[in-house]
């Protein structure tokens, strides 16, 4: 390489490329103004979601047979784990934009699009397995017998049952043996 000479460009090569990056240089800062509005999405990005804990906190749904769970309030964030079941219940506890953050009946928390989510109710069995009876009483005869983790749809809850349908059967289930529903919370 001989002197005066950048691999293969001569210095008035250079003396120009100089001359033309002050220029985009110069554009660049002159773009600038341009450019804070974008930094300022990147900040709202990063932003604490609103909590929706205490006495916003509500109930919803899945509205599909596969919904993701990610690990935070956007696409770019990994996937946690996924459901399977449409209308699993879930509680939302903190809302981003179009993200909510959900917590599941066993506790586990992710975020999910709120297309993925609807507003009818349901409830899940809890506890050992539960009867479902004809009308709101324990002497009621016996309609079906739920297990652990059995999705129901619910039409009303009162202070201590709910009217529930699974499968085509349709009774009362006592409130004390179903989550998705929040203490002294009535369905019309």
């Amino acid at each position: 390489m001989r002197y005066g000479s950048v691999s293969g460009w001569n210095m008035s090569s250079l003396r120009l490329s100089k001359h033309l990056s002050r220029g985009l240089l110069l554009a660049a800062l002159a773009v600038c103004p341009l450019a804070a509005p974008l930094s300022g999405a990147v900040a709202q990005d990063r932003q604490v979601a609103r909590t929706t804990e205490g006495e916003n906190t509500r109930f919803a749904s899945l509205r599909a047979d596969d919904v993701n769970v990610r690990a935070g309030p956007g696409v770019r964030y990994p996937v946690k784990w996924k459901f399977v079941q449409r209308n699993m219940p879930v509680q939302i506890v903190a809302e981003y934009d179009t993200w909510r953050k959900i917590r599941d009946w066993e506790g586990a928390e992710g975020w999910v699009h709120r297309a993925m989510l609807s507003s009818k109710r349901s409830l899940i069995v809890v506890g050992q397995g539960q009867t479902m009876r004809k009308d709101a009483t324990d002497d009621s005869a016996a309609v079906a017998r739920l297990a652990s983790g059995y999705v129901v749809m619910v039409s009303r809850c009162g202070r201590e049952w709910c009217e529930v349908e699974a499968s085509g059967y349709e009774g009362w289930l006592r409130r004390d043996h179903v989550w998705g529903i929040l203490p002294g919370e009535r369905l019309p």
